[in-house]
């Protein structure tokens, strides 16, 4: 890599870095810095990111190990994120001393704020490639990459070796899902359970065999789930809502079910037309709040994979404990409170009502099933089994829910967190 193109994979990786600490975009819009890069530079920019997400607690100790009080941001410019990007390259990236070190000097030079903190930069980052590994072996790691307010919750819901286990869970690159249609096979995938198949060396999926062809999508394995708990669904119509980006809906289609997918987001809806559509697969859209929405007929399979805090996905979304707070799940739960209540509304007597979120947060998961059936006596709860879920019997929750966690599968590169309760109509 020419020293030309390993600054612009820098300054793109910088560039995302703010996006998502000081604006708090989320990862995957803060990666459209990258897209003008050539594959090599993209690669590498989104790599110095990711990590640096991935790690930001580690990171920031080790810093503040050698310099106690790091330059504040509103009179540093991105000397911050300098300094963590660097030191990233070096502990967790294993670039070339000589070439981070080089990398982050001259990203800072290029900067009227930055240009002044160069010495500094330049004496830690070189600090950091003597000295930063042994002192990252000293860390904890899964308490530092987690914020206290997220670590917390989990060690009060799960106890505090499975929240650890989780964190760990979150520090490796995920690998690719895909699901098939029929028996198409993925070379260089294994199987993993059902339709499933796993990549570990992630590639551009458009450029796979059979992409063009819509023999597969790319789903994570816990998000394949919760469809499955309403049964046969073949011939019969499911309400698929918050249907975007269509993963589930395509799951739904694929299986024989006639499909009404209700999404409120226009631009959402438009992605999901489009993967259906290079699928092969057919649904009714419907653009709608589902809080208001109702269909003409009831239903007797209604699907609502709410909107939530998406704590289950941080292996994939690694900016998330970051740019969110405790006062996000607050927000969500309720939100979902009015989702699931509207659901029941659609479902028809003895049809089957599934809630779904990719929440670790309880109150997004089983506080919300246990108020709803408080508040709807015409429900009860139908206990998931492991024959529900391939024989994974460690899926299944004390209450007979779905809890999928991201240290399922470790021996396999773990997969995300999901929450599903299955309720039937009984009046």
């Amino acid at each position: 890599m020419s020293a030309d193109a390993g600054l612009a994979a820098r300054q793109a990786a910088l560039q995302i870095l703010s996006d998502v600490l000081r604006r708090r975009k989320p990862l995957d819009v803060a990666l459209e810095a990258s897209h003008a890069l050539d594959p090599r530079d993209a690669g590498f920019a989104r790599a110095i990111a990711a990590e640096t997400l991935r790690r930001l607690g580690q990171l920031e100790d080790l810093i503040r190990h050698f310099v106690p009080k790091p330059p504040a941001r509103n009179r540093a410019g991105p000397v911050p994120e300098i300094l963590l990007a660097g030191a990233c390259e070096l502990v967790f990236l294993d670039v070339p001393p000589h070439a981070a070190v080089d990398g982050a000097n001259r990203l800072a030079q290029a900067d009227s704020k930055a240009v002044h903190f160069k010495p500094l930069i330049n004496a830690v980052l070189r600090r950091v490639a003597r000295e930063g590994k042994a002192v990252v072996e000293g860390q904890d790691a899964a308490a530092l990459n987690v914020p206290d307010w997220l670590f917390g919750r989990w060690i009060d819901t799960y106890g505090e070796d499975t929240a650890r286990a989780i964190a760990a869970a979150h520090q490796g690159v995920p690998p690719l899902d895909i699901v098939t249609k029929g028996a198409t096979s993925i070379e260089g995938a294994e199987p993993l359970f059902g339709p499933i198949w796993r990549l570990k060396d992630p590639v551009r999926v458009d450029t796979m065999p059979g992409y063009g062809d819509g023999d597969w999508w790319v789903q994570d394995a816990a998000a394949t789930l919760p469809p499955l708990l309403l049964g046969d669904v073949k011939g019969a119509r499911v309400i698929d809502l918050c249907a975007a980006p269509g993963g589930k809906t395509a799951q739904l289609a694929a299986a024989g079910a006639e499909v009404i997918a209700v999404e409120r987001e226009a631009t959402r809806m438009e992605q999901l037309k489009a993967n259906l559509a290079r699928l092969k697969l057919t649904a009714d859209y419907v653009i709608d709040d589902a809080r208001a929405w109702r269909p003409a007929e009831l239903a007797p399979f209604v699907l609502l994979d709410a909107p939530c805090s998406a704590t289950g996905t941080i292996r994939r979304h690694p900016e998330l404990p970051w740019i969110k707070n405790a006062s996000d799940v607050t927000l969500c739960a309720a939100a979902a409170g009015d989702l699931v209540d509207a659901a029941a509304e659609m479902t028809a007597p003895g049809g089957v009502l599934v809630f779904a979120t990719c929440s670790l947060e309880r109150e997004e998961g089983p506080e919300q099933i246990e108020a709803f059936l408080a508040r709807h006596a015409e429900f009860q709860r139908v206990p998931a089994t492991s024959a529900d879920v391939f024989g994974h019997s460690e899926f299944i929750d004390a209450a007979g829910d779905l809890r999928t966690l991201p240290c399922h599968l470790k021996e396999k590169g773990g997969m995300d967190g999901f929450y599903a309760a299955r309720l039937r109509r009984v009046l």
